[in-house]
């Protein structure tokens, strides 16, 4: 384990490494600004992306839930979005546009490094997800949500727009049509709404939203490791080529998955028809 000082954040380890408290081979991310509703500065984003870098290749985690802090202190959010009260960066003068252009630079910078994280990354969405947290679940690969959820761009109201990768990743899982009507006005939708839009892959009863998660984490954490990355790489990147191309790139895939103990342990269980215990890599 790699000790780091955070303080935006707070992880949870999986109980196989030391002082670690999660049921399962996963790790928790949360972020930790209750406060502020866990709006985002360029530290937020920086310490999220390097806790993820030093779980890239620990074989203890097999995947990782990114969430808001589930100690709130005034409502529950994943993340209500940019924190506005906060500097660009150093050196960054907010009137020259130049300066802005590099500054957001750097929070694009944060948020592919999280969307290039090599396991599964979940969000798990309590409450607000606005602005900027919105645009955090998109860099995550699997987005689950509390039925008291709220999701939206606020940003319209404040002169600005979503320049954290909204407009462009937004519109790649719901559609142009979509994405205007939610950046041009502004509005709150529920976790219902952006479920049926085919964003948020599972709504679930708030009293039961802990549970659930749990339980998906660790299914995951018990799955074949190298195939779910695989799997990952394939529909994060394969499908921003031409068909041809993506297909090349999934049977490379299927060829560098071949090598791996787990498809081994996979088929043997097929065979003998039990459960399979994966190792992950």
């Amino acid at each position: 384990m790699v000790e780091e000082n955070y303080e935006h954040i707070k992880i949870e380890y999986p109980k196989t490494m030391e002082s670690g408290t999660v049921d399962g081979n996963y790790a928790i991310i949360s972020m930790n600004r209750p406060d502020k509703l866990n709006a985002l500065q360029v530290q937020t984003l920086k310490e999220i992306a390097t806790a993820l870098d030093t779980m890239d290749l620990d074989p203890n985690i097999r995947c990782v839930l990114l969430r808001g802090t589930k100690d709130f202190t005034k409502k529950p959010a994943f993340s209500a979005g940019a924190d506005l009260s906060a500097t660009m960066g150093k050196n960054v003068k907010p009137n020259i546009p130049i300066h802005m252009m590099q500054s957001q630079e750097y929070r694009h910078k944060y948020y592919d490094q999280i969307e290039r994280f090599l396991k599964p990354l979940i969000a798990g969405v309590d409450g607000f997800a606005l602005g900027g947290g919105l645009e955090l679940t998109l860099v995550c690969d699997v987005v689950i949500a509390s039925k008291r959820s709220k999701f939206g761009f606020p940003e319209i109201a404040r002169g600005i727009f979503p320049s954290n990768g909204g407009t462009q990743r937004m519109v790649q899982h719901i559609g142009a049509a979509r994405v205007f009507n939610m950046m041009y006005f502004g509005e709150h939708y529920s976790a219902e709404q952006m479920h049926e839009w085919g964003f948020v892959t599972h709504v679930v009863d708030d009293d039961k939203f802990e549970d659930y998660l749990n339980e998906k984490m660790k299914w995951l954490g018990e799955a074949a490791t190298g195939s779910l990355a695989i799997i990952k790489k394939c529909i994060r990147y394969g499908t921003q080529v031409p068909l041809n191309i993506g297909l090349q790139f999934e049977q490379m895939g299927f060829g560098v998955n071949s090598a791996a103990k787990d498809i081994r342990e996979g088929i043997s269980a097929f065979l003998q028809k039990r459960e399979p215990k994966f190792k992950g890599f």
